[in-house]
Formats: C-alpha cells, sequence, structure tokens
C-alpha cells in the first residue's frame, strides 16, 4: 500500500507541474508547448504577433506550409476551433474572415496590422499584450527582434548595401526601410506594368527584392540583368517561439549572401 500510495503520489505531482507550467514532456524529455486552446490566429503570421505577444502554443487556422495562407479554405473543424476559443486574431485580409465574422458567436475578434517593421511589431505585440497581461514576456520578446533587426541593418551598412539602388515588392518594404536600403521604386503585388518595366529598364536597379507569396518580379529581372534578385517572405513556415524573428533572419541571409 505504501508503494502504490507513493506512485499516486508522484503522478499526481508530475500532472501539477504540468497543468502549472503549460507544458509537456515528450519520450526524450525535451518540453514542449501545450497547446493553447483560448487563443486561435488565423495564420502563421498572426500567430507570430501573438507569440511576440508572450503567448505560447497558439493554434492557426491555415497551415504554415501554405504559399499564401489568407487564401485558406475553411473547413467544419476550423470553425469549431474557433468557436471553442476565447480570442481569434486575425489581420482582416483573409478570405475565410468573410465566413467567421458571422460565426465567431462570443469569440473576442482582435484584428492586427501585419508587416514587419519594428514599429508595428512593437505596438501591436504590445496591443495584444495588453488584452493577455503578457507585457513581460512580450518586452522580451519584442527586444530580441528588435535586435536581430538592427544587427540586420549593421550588416548591410557594413557591406555598403545600404547605398544600393533597391527595387522592393510592396509587400516587403517595411523591413527593407528598416535595415536601411535605399529603396528607389516598387512594384506589385500585381504584375509589373509596362511602365514600370520601361523605369526598370532606365534606372538599372543594383538590387529586386521580391515576395514568395505572390512573386511578380521575372519580368523586372529580364530588363536588369546584373541586379541580384533577393526573395523575402512574410508568413512563417513554422507556428511557434520567435517563427518571425526567424523569418526576419532568413529574410537578412538572402540579403546579405
Amino acid at each position: 500500500m505504501k508503494k502504490m500510495t507513493l506512485s499516486a503520489a508522484v503522478f499526481i505531482c508530475t500532472l501539477s507541474a504540468v497543468c502549472a507550467n503549460g507544458k509537456k514532456d515528450d519520450a526524450s524529455g525535451s518540453a514542449q508547448i501545450a497547446v493553447n486552446r483560448d487563443f486561435v490566429a488565423s495564420t502563421p503570421w498572426t500567430a507570430a504577433f501573438a507569440d511576440l505577444a508572450g503567448i505560447d502554443g497558439v493554434q492557426t487556422i491555415a497551415p504554415a506550409d501554405m504559399k499564401h495562407p489568407p487564401e485558406y479554405e475553411l473547413t467544419v473543424s476550423d470553425i469549431k476551433k474557433v468557436t471553442d476559443s476565447t480570442y481569434l486574431l486575425y489581420a482582416g485580409y483573409e478570405r475565410m474572415m468573410k465566413t467567421l465574422g458571422d460565426a465567431a458567436g462570443n469569440v473576442k475578434l482582435i484584428r492586427i496590422q501585419t508587416d514587419n517593421s519594428i514599429a508595428t511589431v512593437e505596438s501591436e505585440a504590445e496591443r495584444i499584450a495588453a488584452v493577455t497581461h503578457t507585457e513581460s514576456e512580450c518586452g522580451k520578446r519584442v527586444a530580441s527582434y528588435k535586435k536581430t533587426v538592427e544587427d540586420g541593418r549593421a550588416l548591410a551598412a557594413e557591406q555598403g548595401l545600404s547605398s544600393k539602388k533597391v527595387l522592393v515588392h510592396a509587400m516587403q518594404i517595411y523591413l527593407a526601410k528598416d535595415l536601411g536600403l535605399q529603396i528607389a521604386g516598387t512594384f506589385g503585388p500585381g504584375p509589373v506594368t509596362a511602365a514600370q518595366l520601361a523605369d526598370a529598364k532606365q534606372k538599372g536597379y543594383d538590387i529586386i527584392i521580391d515576395n514568395v507569396h505572390n512573386p511578380v518580379a521575372s519580368p523586372l529581372m529580364e530588363v536588369c540583368p546584373d541586379a541580384k534578385l533577393v526573395v523575402w517572405r512574410n508568413f512563417p513556415e513554422t507556428v511557434g517561439r520567435g517563427a518571425l524573428e526567424r523569418v526576419v533572419k532568413e529574410n537578412i541571409d538572402a540579403l546579405i549572401r
């Protein structure tokens, strides 16, 4: 009886620790973030803002492996996931919101602006954190994000990229500005026009930054064959801690190499 009582006590203590930390251990002993059933995000990008706000285990509706998550088509199980939650984080341009707007019921909707500039990331993460009372953790995560961008800016300047003439996809202009790049023109998100092609041929850009989610720069490369093509992303390919910071690091690496 003493052995059984001791085993039961150990089980109860272990279970209590899991509940308290919001984490569970897998067979290998590494900690995993528990699913947060109160908080659902429309896409991996909005989920990344929740992560920066200090919220762990956020569920997403659109999967991270989609090329353009806002085009995701809802399923019945998606709607149930939302209606069973407390908060839904979204950006407003998602196709799914036409349906979810009516189906959400008592779910609290939080609409945010999504771009990867330091100013937007900081303001929107803080706004989410104010709702969930995770301000302290938010401050740490945003500080790490800011340092990544600022380090990238310093590296770009060190390599002379800040003096290059850059043509940027309209959906990537925010990070480009924070990295100190000289933006001499923009294009997209629609197809490149004849006027834009003529302009590019005349100006001879050094760097062209396209958007992986709707790439349209191919015609520009034909008239600017000496330009360096850099392709950036906005939507993370993974969901979880540091997802948006990893996106920025990969974008900086693509620019530098």
